[in-house]
C-alpha cells in the first residue's frame, strides 16, 4: 500500500497555504508533518481525509480496497474530540464504530486499549480532556482502517497515555498500516520520516 501526494496546493480564504508539496508513504511507515503555526499541517491532513478540496495536484492511494475512496480508508483524528456529552463512553464509541463501517464490532478491546473500561457507562460530559482524547483514540482501534491521520495526537494526554498511544501506533505500523501525524514534538515513533510544510 502506498499513499502519494503530487504537487499539492492548498488555498484557504483566497490565500495559498502551501504549494508544490510532494510526498510518498508506504505501508508500515510513519511520517511526521512539521512546520510553523499556520503553515498548513492541519490543512494537509484534512485534505487527505477529504474534508477540504485540493486546489491543485493530486493524491493517490494504491494497494488499498479497490472499491473504497481514500477518505473511506483513513481515520482522521483532529483537534476536536467529536463526542456527544449526553451519551456514555461506550455509546459514543458505538456511534463512531457504526459510522465508520464497523457495525457490530466488539468494543471492549478498544476501551481496554485506552484504559477506559471502568468508565464505559459514564456520560462523556464528565470526562476530563485527557479521557476524551483517549476515547477519540479508541475509535482508531474499534474500526480498522489502514491510514491514520493524526493532528497533535498527544494533546491533553499524560505521560502514561502518551506511552500507550505510542504502543498502539507501533502496533498499527507493524501490521502494515500507515500514519501521518502533524506535530510540534516527538510522539514516540523514532523511525518516522519528516515532511516539512511551509518555510523553515
Amino acid at each position: 500500500m502506498q499513499l502519494t501526494g503530487d504537487n499539492l496546493t492548498c488555498q484557504r480564504g483566497g490565500r495559498t497555504v502551501f504549494s508544490g508539496l510532494y510526498f510518498s508513504l508506504s505501508g508500515g511507515e510513519a511520517m511526521m508533518v512539521v512546520g510553523r503555526n499556520g503553515a498548513g499541517k492541519s490543512s494537509l491532513l484534512r485534505m487527505i481525509a477529504g474534508l477540504i478540496c485540493i486546489s491543485a495536484g493530486r493524491l493517490d492511494l494504491s494497494g488499498g480496497e479497490a472499491d473504497a475512496t481514500l477518505a473511506e480508508q483513513a481515520h482522521y483524528l483532529g483537534h476536536q474530540d467529536a463526542l456527544k456529552p449526553s451519551l456514555s463512553v461506550i455509546e459514543n464509541l458505538r456511534f463512531w464504530a457504526d459510522f465508520l463501517g464497523a457495525a457490530g464490532a466488539t468494543l471492549e478491546p478498544a476501551l481496554a486499549a485506552v484504559d477506559l473500561t471502568p468508565l464505559a457507562y459514564m456520560p462523556a460530559a464528565y470526562l476530563s480532556a485527557g479521557q476524551k482524547r483517549r476515547l477519540s483514540i479508541a475509535r482508531l482501534i474499534a474500526a480498522k482502517r489502514p491510514l491514520w491521520l493524526l493532528d497533535e495526537p498527544t494533546s491533553a494526554l499524560d505521560v502514561q497515555s502518551q506511552d500507550r498511544l505510542a504502543g498502539l501506533m507501533r502496533s498499527h505500523l507493524a501490521g502494515g498500516g500507515m500514519i501521518m501525524a502533524a506535530t510540534h514534538g516527538p510522539i514516540g515513533l523514532e523511525n518516522a520520516r519528516e515532511l516539512r510544510v511551509g518555510p523553515e
